[in-house]
């Protein structure tokens, strides 16, 4: 396994819990898709993951290492990287000033730096046709196609997605969810969070189901062809 959540309890304020003993496990190489009604503590998994929030209980582990506690600014030293829900490109700056940034952790290593961006380049050729562009010019498309390639400038062993669909009409969804197929195809490791349950479903190896703060179902896609709309009902 690469990524283990182990009975995590987090929230926002001391007296109230949004997570109560949540265990998720992400495999090597592999899409794990975390999906639930609002307010079940799917971004609140991820931010607590990503050290936004710091567990009251429960640790979690990357690669055999326990990165409890750890913070933000030292997930990507770890090789972790995360997209947040919502917009996250800066638009005044360039398509490649935006992707530098991605690999902030490198920037002092020129050569890197290069070879980074030529490898996001090489799998992403429209920014590279556009890489002087600013951002704000692209469509909300190509926007979200930057914020994934910037996720890569690092080489990461691990990618947390937090609601890649929402502002996107329903093309550009199947567009976006067709780049983070190819990251897993390219070796990474992922775990999704996503109100697009059946196109999270689409995609996804491994599925856990969270309602109200708590693990409710969990198993290999397969296994929710035939249950998920009754657990969707439930949630209603």
């Amino acid at each position: 396994m690469t990524l283990e959540i182990k009975n995590i309890t987090s929230g926002y304020v001391k007296e109230v819990s949004v997570l109560m003993d949540v265990s998720v496990i992400a495999k090597k190489a592999a899409l794990t898709g975390i999906i639930g009604p609002n307010g079940a503590g799917k971004s609140t998994l991820l931010k607590t993951i990503y050290g936004y929030l710091k567990p009251r209980q429960g640790d979690i582990v990357h690669h055999g290492e326990s990165i409890t506690g750890l913070k933000p600014d030292q997930m990507l030293g770890q090789g972790i990287a995360h997209l947040i829900q919502g917009h996250s490109v800066f638009p005044a700056m360039t398509v490649e000033e935006n992707l530098e940034l991605g690999g902030w952790i490198i920037k002092k290593d020129s050569k890197s730096l290069n070879d980074a961006l030529e490898s996001v380049y090489d799998h992403y050729p429209v920014l590279k046709n556009k890489r002087q562009m600013v951002a704000g010019a692209l469509s909300g498309g190509e926007q979200r196609t930057l914020e994934i390639a910037r996720l890569t400038m690092t080489q990461p062993r691990t990618i947390l997605i937090d609601e890649p669909s929402v502002g996107l009409m329903p093309k550009l969804v199947d567009t976006v969810y067709e780049e983070i197929v190819k990251l897993k195809d390219l070796g990474y490791t992922i775990l999704i969070v996503d109100q697009k349950v059946h196109k999270c479903l689409d995609v996804v190896d491994y599925v856990y189901v969270l309602r109200l703060g708590k693990n409710s179902h969990h198993g290999p896609k397969a296994d929710f062809v035939d249950t998920i709309e009754d657990i969707i009902k439930e949630w209603i």
